[in-house]
């Protein structure tokens, strides 16, 4: 549980890293989510007993809040844990632009999240942000124009593997903006 192995991942715009060790469990499309706003696609990673536990940061930007919810402790690979068990909720700008979020969730056996964010910290992907004692479940949502590049039955590592790419045309508007550019 408390290996925390050192992880190579070169950071660029709108390149998302998977902010967990585990099992890709399941990528949904949702029809939208509330931080994120419009479609949205979610995408589970379950840690078992023998990953490493250490979270990392998904994406380079600015974190918009820290929610921790305390809830129930089933079992982490099952669907209802998503939305029942204690978890810490992350919501982050990135740095095209782009608002993402990833929870922490605690599993049967895990009872302690650890979360080290606070509103307005500015982070990097691949960052250690905190870790999640024992079993537990990791879960990123994005905006459905990103390109995914896992699937379920996948194997990720954290702060190492590609897992999903921002929408080009996302990324284009977001630095002409930051150039100051208004031609779209």
């Amino acid at each position: 549980f408390f290996r925390d192995p050192t992880r190579t991942f070169v950071p660029e715009p709108g390149l998302l890293v998977s902010p967990a060790d585990g099992k890709v469990i399941k990528v949904e499309q949702l029809d939208t989510h509330p931080y994120v706003g419009g479609a949205t696609t979610k995408i589970s990673i379950f840690l078992s007993v023998f990953d490493v536990h250490v979270n990392r940061v998904p994406a380079s930007g600015v974190v918009s809040h820290v929610t921790y919810n305390p809830g129930e402790y089933f079992a982490a690979y099952v669907d209802k844990a998503s939305e029942r068990n204690e978890q810490t909720e992350i919501g982050m700008i990135t740095d095209t632009g782009d608002k993402i979020l990833f929870k922490q969730i605690a599993g049967l056996i895990a009872r302690r999240i650890v979360c080290r964010l606070k509103s307005g910290d500015t982070v990097v992907a691949g960052d250690r942000f905190g870790l999640i004692r024992f079993g537990s479940r990791t879960e990123l949502f994005v905006p459905a124009t990103a390109t995914i590049l896992v699937s379920p039955g996948d194997r990720v590592l954290g702060g190492e593997t590609a897992i999903a790419k921002l929408a080009l045309q996302s990324i284009n508007f977001h630095s002409s903006v930051q150039a100051g550019r208004h031609d779209h």
